[in-house]
């Protein structure tokens, strides 16, 4: 199956043919487009109940996500071409952002490698690809959501636009939000912003990637990071080592940061909003997050096909 998002940013119809075209060559290809929110989910659940190989995804993260969430413990590979804004996911699996490139690769990954089984983060029963935020960072998403028009035209100058419209206007930087309670009995009373990792970088600024953990890999559990102030120097000097690939800011004491955890729960002292793999999903008073090893068969493209030294390529 080729399922098409028509709406994300880099979908155009000449796009659509051409992909569709390569994919036909030497497959039987069954088309079908999501039309509103979720709609991917249903498409999915219902092509691996009549058993496809594979759904081949032309979309955004957001698409990405339901795509995969209809998958969850099927025999149906989830396949990821990058058609949004950032492509996160397609990225951090080494694809090119140009997506008739991208399937080419595919293409000969699909011929020669079998998909591979993964595992994944889960929040209040939602799975996702690469990563899930609370409190500020859900907080800039959906003030970029607000604005969803302008993603196609500037997207990542609206992403800095949004971070610090929220920092000024939109977000109680003084009173923490929500506690996190950990497995192994440890609990991080107060947290102003959380970020829940299944695979690193966090995201992308243009061509630099955000780097927030090395052990944020798709083999491996989650990585937790609680962040319990939002003065601008500290910010700053978050995001510049990030881009940098820079882990020196774990060791603040306003940091919490744990990797290879299976379970945590979060608890609001406030209701607070909260984004799955940069999908806006509300606000919230609690939150139960776990990983579930090897949940979903992705394709993975072979990281000499893309460029990348065999460390490199999470999957």
């Amino acid at each position: 199956m080729f399922l098409v998002n028509p709406a994300a940013s880099s979908v155009t119809p000449r796009t659509r043919v051409v992909i569709q075209k390569a994919l036909a060559a030497d497959h039987e290809v069954v088309l079908a487009e999501t039309i509103r929110r979720d709609h991917a989910t249903r498409i999915t659940r219902e092509a691996a109940e009549k058993s496809f190989d594979a759904i081949v995804v032309l979309g955004g993260d957001g698409t990405l996500n339901e795509a995969a969430n209809g998958l969850i413990g099927s025999e149906t590979a989830l396949a990821v071409l990058p058609g949004g804004s950032t492509n996160v996911f397609a990225r951090t699996l080494g694809l090119p952002d140009d997506p008739v490139e991208a399937t080419g690769i595919l293409l000969e990954t699909i011929e020669n490698h079998a998909p591979k089984r993964i595992g994944l983060g889960c929040v209040n029963g939602r799975y996702f690809l690469f990563h899930a935020g609370m409190g500020f960072d859900a907080a800039v998403v959906a003030e970029v959501e607000k604005r969803g028009r302008l993603k196609r035209y500037a997207s990542h100058a609206l992403f800095v636009y949004a971070a610090v419209d929220t920092w000024l206007r939109h977000y109680d930087r003084k009173k923490p939000a929500f506690r996190i309670r950990h497995d192994d009995g440890s609990v991080v009373p107060n947290s102003k912003f959380a970020i829940c990792l299944n695979t690193d970088p966090y995201t992308y600024l243009g061509s630099k990637s955000l780097n927030l953990s090395p052990d944020a890999d798709l083999s491996r559990g989650l990585v937790a990071i609680s962040i319990n102030s939002l003065r601008v120097n500290r910010m700053l000097n978050l995001v510049s080592g990030a881009i940098r690939g820079s882990t020196a800011f774990h060791k603040h004491s306003y940091i919490d940061y744990k990797a290879d955890v299976s379970n945590f729960r979060v608890e609001g002292h406030r209701p607070f909003p909260y984004q799955v793999d940069g999908d806006y999903l509300g606000e919230v008073t609690s939150l139960d997050f776990r990983y579930t090893p090897d949940v979903l068969k992705l394709v993975t493209p072979n990281p000499t096909l893309v460029g990348l030294p065999e460390h490199e390529n999470h999957a």
